[in-house]
């Protein structure tokens, strides 16, 4: 993963108790402004619409913000890249969106600058990690607004059943494997690299084999030694002997997995934040613990984050950066990762969290995003690498299949749509 090593004049600033928003004068002047959000949804319900959270957030802010009005519209993440992809195309993007990816619109010069937007004191305060993440060699244009990390879930009845602990290494956790096979569990351990989501799983891996997307500039290297060594080890000691359940892995998505999970019917799987909630409402005891490795535990594990951009076409950055001082105080943070059980975007939120006993079921998550690692989002050839890796990780462990030629033809896409070929 792209590791750039950040000289934060912002930061020294911040310690000097300095409050001025980059970027100096200029703007909308903040009067008389309506703004445009389109935001992605992270309920499963009408009761859960991230719609609630926004109108009580925009009523608090329009309270005391007089003369800037925020329009909020809402879409599953089915629709709100697509439709925020739409409303640019037309020549009409909205002032802010909240969505997936963000590089494509930093690079066609479309976006502010966090600089320009955020007060000092507030840009300082991003989890380093995931403000990183949000740059290009421009600068940061990606407000990460929502976080998770993915640790090792596994069932503590079907664990005791079976006479086992949690795994440390790769080695312990094919035993277990092994042995939860034995008792008759249905998937001993859970591998989805079925199209939905064959991304995250495969870069968890990657990571606790030392290996991962990309080096440490940045550069792709997703047919390296490590990695084929990872898909290898999987093809032969997992899937190879039966230990991944009755669905082929490539056909196999998360979706379904964590509901196997809830249903009491995997033993082992890589989960995030929100399979707590699924797998406690149907009653499973489960425990996590870091991704196991090839010599311990994983040295990195995945971090996700969405992302908050704010369009230049409409000229209102005054109000705009105004909005996003308000949803990025500490107090909105946290409001909004406690109620969809995601990881909060700030320090200052972050460490609330950590040391309040109310979200002690987050903190194992919190605990490693320190030392998470990030899709390569700021790389516009990602999106097009992403949607290759969902379509054929999966044939790599799948029989007859072969880690290196797959992981080879992953490489050379990559180096193709990087070259713009």
């Amino acid at each position: 993963m792209q590791r750039r090593v950040r000289t934060r004049a912002i930061a020294v600033l911040s310690a000097l108790g300095l409050t001025a928003v980059l970027g100096g004068c200029g703007g909308d002047g903040s009067s008389d402004v309506t703004l445009k959000l389109v935001a992605a949804d992270y309920g499963d319900s009408a009761a859960t619409s991230s719609r609630k959270y926004w109108a009580g957030l925009v009523e608090e802010f329009e309270a005391g913000h007089p003369g800037v009005k925020v329009d909020v519209s809402v879409y599953s993440w089915n629709d709100v890249d697509r439709k925020v992809r739409e409303m640019v195309d037309a020549g009409d993007p909205p002032d802010l969106a909240q969505i997936g990816a963000y590089a494509d619109y930093a690079k066609k010069d479309l976006l502010y600058k966090a600089g320009d937007l955020l007060s000092i004191p507030v840009q300082a305060d991003f989890v380093p990690q995931l403000a990183d993440a949000g740059e290009i060699p421009a600068g940061q244009f990606g407000l990460p607004f929502a976080a998770s990390t993915r640790v090792l879930f596994y069932n503590k009845d079907l664990f005791a059943e079976a006479g086992i602990t949690p795994p440390k290494t790769w080695e312990e956790l094919a035993d277990n494997a092994e042995a939860l096979k034995a008792e008759g569990v249905k998937y001993p351990y859970a591998l989805p690299l079925g199209p939905e989501e064959a991304q995250a799983e495969t870069m968890q891996w990657l990571l606790s084999g030392k290996g991962g997307y990309t080096d440490d500039m940045g550069s792709y290297t997703i047919d390296s030694a490590e990695n084929v060594e990872t898909l290898t080890w999987l093809k032969e000691e997992l899937v190879g002997r039966g230990l991944t359940g009755p669905v082929a892995p490539g056909k196999l998505d998360r979706a379904k997995a964590f509901a196997a999970f809830a249903d009491g019917d995997v033993g082992m799987l890589n989960g995030h934040p929100s399979l707590m909630k699924t797998a406690g409402e149907k009653g499973v005891k489960f425990g996590m613990v870091p991704m196991p490795g090839v010599d311990g535990p994983s040295r990195a594990t995945l971090g996700v984050a969405d992302w908050m951009m704010a369009f230049r076409k409409n000229g209102h950055r005054d109000a705009s950066g105004q909005f996003l001082d308000f949803v990025y105080s500490e107090e909105k943070v946290l409001e909004f990762s406690r109620a969809y059980n995601l990881l909060p975007v700030t320090q200052s939120a972050s460490r609330v969290m950590s040391d309040s006993p109310k979200d002690k079921d987050l903190k194992p998550f919190l605990d490693q995003l320190g030392t998470s690692e990030l899709y390569p989002v700021g790389e516009t050839s990602w999106a097009a690498v992403n949607a290759e890796i969902k379509q054929q990780i999966g044939k790599a462990v799948a029989p007859g299949g072969s880690p290196s030629v797959v992981l080879g033809g992953l490489q050379a896409t990559a180096t193709r749509v990087e070259g713009g070929r």
